[in-house]
């Protein structure tokens, strides 16, 4: 598998390169110690009930500098991981060390919603390029932070593209919508209410950690609804799912792509996961990425890798580009323009992705079907 693309003019020699990796990062934090700019950190779950979105991020990010490595044998690029667990509580301390560590290039995340609200402000009075693989807010980029990217879409094209789903290929005239009040889930979830309109018939609030969604259930159970939507991530969709169908409901289960991961049917049981459809705006890892994902990291890619592995490669091209200092790295960032393992990579003002599709995945056979999901957007 070939590193991303870059348009536009060829890399510097790898002798070149060598040395100008090798150079200090400049920062705006004047606490800083001068050390050189030589690793990428990753912001996000490690351990913690959503740590495999996370760890799936961490073999991407691994993957591309392994083969980086391979080729810069004098200016080696190493990773430092922050395990935030995903929580928006701890994310801001872990923002805190990295903006204080001139030796890290830029931070590929924050993997969540929530930690990325919490930290985007840290990062961009740093002047401290990031680019999250999963984040998918929409507001995230509506705050004015220029040093914050995503190489995925946003809420607003998979939630428009889930109530679609839901209420053209579906047929579902009435939906319930549940969220986990998390920074990610209920803004999906509030996109799904709002394009589904009239089809709405109730809506719920849960939170994160719940284990016991028994009065969510009968208020689904009493609105008579075809199918139910479910803003949140596979901790307690899984849960969710399972006791709906203890319960006795038999209505078509949707979920976003906090949800599309194997660990969802791990948590439900296959019996209650089967026909479930996750969505999510990532398509399946090409063979040849596989592949090398797998014999480098001992496991299978999952949602996620390709897109953490194409960001990392868009840090390793600004540094072979001789871009050393983090204001020259994300002025890199915001007008680069490349193909990667997950699609067209280009970002927008904002730091938005310019280009994205929306996928549905569904449970079969009590197995999530990663290789043949139907594109909705």
């Amino acid at each position: 598998m070939s590193r991303i693309t870059r348009t536009g003019a060829a890399f510097a020699a790898v002798g070149a390169t060598a040395a100008l990796a090798l150079s200090a990062c400049g920062t705006t934090n004047s606490s800083s110690s001068s050390k050189p700019c030589t690793s990428i950190a990753f912001l996000g779950a490690e351990t913690g009930p959503n740590a495999q979105l996370g760890l799936n991020m961490v073999g991407g990010i691994k993957l591309a500098l392994k083969k980086y490595n391979a080729l810069h044998s004098s200016a080696q690029i190493t990773f430092q991981g922050f395990d935030s667990q995903g929580d928006p509580k701890q994310a801001p301390a872990l923002a805190s060390k990295i903006v204080g560590d001139s030796s890290i290039c830029g931070v590929v995340g924050p993997g969540f919603s929530g930690e990325s609200d919490a930290t985007g402000k840290t990062f961009f009075e740093a002047g401290y390029p990031s680019i999250s693989a999963s984040a998918t807010n929409v507001k995230l980029t509506q705050n004015g932070w220029t040093t914050w990217h995503r190489v995925i879409g946003n809420d607003a094209a998979q939630g428009a593209a889930d109530a679609k789903y839901i209420s053209s290929t579906l047929g579902a005239k009435k939906v319930f919508v549940i969220d986990d009040a998390s920074t990610y889930g209920k803004g999906l979830a509030t996109v799904v209410s709002g394009a589904l309109g009239s089809a709405v018939a109730g809506t719920d609030e849960v939170t994160t950690g719940q284990t016991d969604f028994s009065a969510t259930i009968a208020k689904v159970k009493g609105a008579n609804v075809d199918a139910l939507f479910y803003g949140g991530y596979y901790a307690e969709s899984g849960l969710l799912v399972k006791q709906l169908r203890a319960a006795g409901w038999t209505g078509k289960f949707v979920s976003g792509d906090g949800s599309e991961d194997p660990a969802f049917i791990t948590t439900a049981g296959a019996a209650a996961a089967n026909g479930a459809l996750l969505s999510a705006p990532a398509g399946p890892a090409p063979a040849s990425f596989a592949a090398d994902y797998k014999a480098a990291n001992g496991s299978a890619a999952g949602l996620y890798s390709t897109q953490a592995y194409d960001a990392t490669n868009v840090f390793l091209a600004a540094l072979e580009a001789g871009k050393t200092s983090r204001s020259d790295i994300n002025s890199f960032i915001g007008s680069y323009t490349g193909t990667g393992v997950s699609g067209p990579i280009a970002f927008d003002s904002k730091g938005d992705i310019k280009q994205t599709t929306i996928w549905m995945y569904t449970v079969k056979n009590g197995v999530l079907d990663v290789n043949n999901p139907t594109p909705i957007h």
